[in-house]
């Protein structure tokens, strides 16, 4: 993939072989990325991603952002697919955060907070969904953990510090994250 756009203008099935080829070793991961609305799911209520399908599109710009920083910067990780592993599953959380409404305020789908969820948190809470589904390093756990950098409450600043300095990848992760949402709006 040379640039985001030619993800974004790919067909569905053309992605889910992609990420056949990223996850294959973990078919129940993919089954559960289908059946939690992985494709169709917001990212949001009111930020980046806002809208059917926002959390996919989200996750394939913070993928391309990834693997783009990983090349530029000759980033190496404890695994090839890391920066598509992290890109793609640093946000699970938000499968069940929100839900879509058939009409919203302008006419178009609307976007509600689930009140219902289970889990609370964000990097952990992305964790605790992918427990059993697939086998993550401890720089990809790190790396969906902390991906919200200073944003994560003051209190885990210095987890996120030691994350940082004994996986410097935690922070192009955040990096990725915040080209994709704050730059590109994605």
């Amino acid at each position: 993939m040379e640039s985001y756009k030619e993800m974004e203008n790919m067909t569905r099935e053309t992605m889910e072989n992609i990420m056949d080829d990223w996850f294959g070793k973990y078919p129940v991961l993919l089954d559960y990325l289908e059946a939690a609305g992985f494709y169709e799911q917001p990212a949001a209520k009111s930020h980046h991603g806002a809208e059917w399908g926002g959390l996919f599109k989200h996750s394939l710009q913070v993928t391309y952002e990834l693997k783009k920083l990983t090349c530029d910067l000759g980033l190496t990780w404890q695994r090839a697919q890391s920066p598509e592993i992290v890109g793609m599953l640093h946000d699970v959380c938000k499968l069940d955060d929100y839900y879509m409404l058939p009409f919203g305020d302008n006419g178009g789908p609307g976007i509600e907070y689930n009140k219902e969820k289970l889990y609370p948190g964000h990097g952990e809470k992305s964790l605790i969904m992918l427990m059993g589904l697939i086998n993550l390093t401890e720089e990809e756990i790190m790396c969906i953990r902390y991906h919200m950098g200073a944003f994560t409450d003051q209190k885990e600043w210095e987890y996120y510090t030691r994350a940082v300095k004994k996986y410097p990848n935690v922070l192009y992760t955040h990096t990725a994250d915040m080209i994709a949402s704050q730059i590109k709006g994605i």
